[in-house]
């Protein structure tokens, strides 16, 4: 491994379904350091909602939301057999829970308001300091982290990125169709880079991927040599 600085950030960024926490979690293993998947954290906010049944047809009980969120605790513990980090809402593991369709449909929604992206924008920095990390998500390299080392920003049409999606869910045993994939990804398309607070959008110093012809092993290659080049 090469010999990082002593902290090193680095920013993913891309529309869902690009595979951004895979290639994120590999590159962390193989530099050792930090993993931060924020997407996974406003997923978790989500189910927040969902189980509190602050979310009805798509609107949200903002009110009551504001009054819970604060009292959560959200945390990424190590899983040996799995050799990746999963996500804890209040001592319980949610990681199987939160990459359900139920919640991928309410996220980009949830994800859009201001006081929860102020709150989880905190405590990403937060989870920083005095660290090299990768994080991924849709802001990092425009909000959370305006200044990282490096950044990338991961694409590929709305169709391979369903496909690829459909088939993740069909081997965990969802019972979903290819439209309907298709469809809450074009959907949260629009809601990520159309929404008021913190947009998804491709930063003019961003290192731009199109995975859609790629193996995720070609992937992670291409960006660590990108990466090998600042350590």
């Amino acid at each position: 491994m090469e010999k990082l600085k002593s902290k090193l950030i680095i920013a993913v960024d891309g529309y869902s379904s690009t595979g951004k926490s895979t290639v994120a979690k590999i590159i962390a293993n193989k530099l050792d350091i930090v993993y931060i998947d924020t997407g996974a954290m406003y997923r978790v906010i989500t189910l927040l909602a969902l189980r509190n049944n602050l979310i009805d047809n798509k609107t949200i009980d903002e009110a009551s939301l504001k009054k819970i969120i604060n009292d959560i605790k959200i945390d990424f513990r190590y899983n040996k057999d799995l050799a990746f980090s999963e996500v804890y809402l209040n001592d319980e593991c949610v990681e199987k829970e939160i990459r359900s369709m139920r919640v991928a449909d309410n996220v980009s929604a949830i994800a859009a308001l201001d006081f929860v992206r102020e709150i989880l924008v905190k405590e990403q920095r937060s989870m920083s300091r005095g660290n090299s990390v990768i994080m991924d998500g849709r802001d990092i390299g425009s909000v959370v982290f305006p200044h990282a080392d490096i950044k990338f920003f991961l694409t590929a049409p709305p169709e391979v990125r369903a496909l690829r999606r459909y088939k993740e869910l069909i081997e965990k045993g969802d019972n979903v169709s290819y439209e309907e994939v298709k469809e809450n990804v074009i959907s949260r398309d629009y809601i990520d880079t159309h929404r008021e607070h913190s947009p998804l959008k491709q930063c003019d110093d961003a290192i731009i991927i199109d995975n859609s012809n790629m193996s995720v092993a070609e992937e992670v290659d291409t960006m660590l040599k990108y990466i090998y080049k600042i350590i």
